[in-house]
């Protein structure tokens, strides 16, 4: 089995790497927070010096960090997972960065002779624990036949969508959506809450109705319903997401109106102190302007 190297043990990257161990390959974590790194040790995991040492000899690396800017440190550091690395290694990088960036830093990795795959996924923190998330892949389609069988055991649903930054690209436009959809639901709730609906017949009607979406079923019944805003999806993280898109947009000389419009609710509700809660939060700003709870009637 091939051995594996993985930084980056947050909510999405722990369960990520205890899915590896528990299929049996030999992981090598490292991230800056040492509880979590104890805790994998513990569970079966090596650890590791630095990066560099975490890396050497590997036959795959694993990266599941939050921003462009961590991706990039971890990499080119001077103790970092290039400095480490060897010829025919694999990078594959689950985070959700630019197409840009990442192209760059494939391009360094390629001039160490490394491949690099951008691999974001999808499904939250429930399916990286459960090892049922949708992975899209960006970079050569022999190098991903060759990790498939490790991509297998954390998704279930695995797609190659092109070139290097292609992955991001399409994660992207996902979270756009996604993004664009959350907001639109909580307009919708809150307006028929106003108007006199039972928020749970809206939710019962709207899933067999043409304006049915995700957004709709995985954050009304156990988030919006209930009052319950503990991410999940947080919104930060949605906001970082669309950030991206708008700016990909901006270089292709695409306007994104509604993304934009959706864009500032986030930042509304950041400023609001809202960041660290799902996604779903963002009716609250308007549930305080209007006066009302759209909430489960007791």
């Amino acid at each position: 089995m091939k051995s594996v190297a993985f930084a980056g043990l947050g909510a999405m990257g722990k369960p990520i790497a205890k899915n590896l161990l528990q299929a049996g390959y030999s992981v090598t974590v490292f991230d800056i927070c040492q509880e979590v790194v104890q805790e994998l040790i513990s569970q079966g995991a090596k650890g590791a010096a630095n990066l560099k040492e975490a890396a050497s000899g590997k036959d795959i690396i694993f990266m599941s960090l939050p921003n462009a800017a961590i991706v990039e440190n971890v990499l080119l550091q001077e103790v970092g997972l290039l400095a480490g690395s060897h010829q025919g290694q694999i990078i594959i990088d689950l985070s959700s960065v630019t197409p840009g960036h990442t192209q760059k830093m494939a391009k360094l990795a390629a001039d160490k002779g490394v491949h690099y795959l951008d691999a974001p996924v999808s499904g939250g923190v429930a399916g990286a624990s459960a090892g049922t998330l949708t992975i899209m892949v960006g970079g050569e389609a022999a190098v991903l036949e060759d990790c498939r069988e490790l991509l297998n055991v954390i998704g279930k649903k695995i797609y190659h969508v092109g070139p290097v930054g292609a992955g991001d690209t399409m994660k992207l436009v996902n979270n756009l959506l996604l993004g664009i959809n959350m907001v639109a639901v909580t307009e919708a709730l809150t307006l028929g809450a106003k108007a006199g609906l039972d928020p749970a017949t809206m939710l019962e009607i709207i899933s067999v109705s043409s304006g049915r979406s995700y957004a709709l079923e995985a954050k009304v019944p156990g988030f919006i319903l209930q009052g319950n805003f503990e991410p999940g999806f947080a919104i930060d993280l949605q906001h970082k997401d669309l950030a991206m898109a708008i700016q990909t947009a901006a270089e292709l000389g695409i306007p994104l109106k509604v993304g934009n419009m959706a864009q500032a609710v986030y930042e509304e509700a950041q400023v609001k102190g809202l960041g660290r809660k799902d996604i779903s939060a963002v009716i609250t700003l308007l549930e305080e302007l209007v006066g009302i709870s759209v909430r489960t009637k007791k």
